[in-house]
């Protein structure tokens, strides 16, 4: 199992609803606002770096408001 925390960078005023449907993916275990550079943080995980992968590129980023993302892969130290 690979996790990865996306950091998403939103357009104003989309924040709530963005964050909401980011919550609703499968594969998102986790997402939460914040303050800062980033606008929201989500935990994903997958099998394995190509199903993260789609998660990220394919429903995550297609959603309405989503502007930015960066995806940092958990190392396990």
């Amino acid at each position: 199992m690979i996790t990865g925390l996306v950091l998403i960078r939103l357009a104003a005023g989309k924040e709530t609803n963005a964050i909401g449907e980011i919550k609703k993916i499968h594969g998102v275990k986790g997402a939460t606002g914040t303050f800062g550079s980033w606008d929201a943080v989500a935990m994903v995980q997958g099998n394995d770096l190509e199903t993260l992968a789609d998660v990220v590129i394919s429903k995550i980023r297609s959603i309405q408001g989503v502007a930015m993302t960066e995806t940092l892969i958990e190392v396990g130290v």
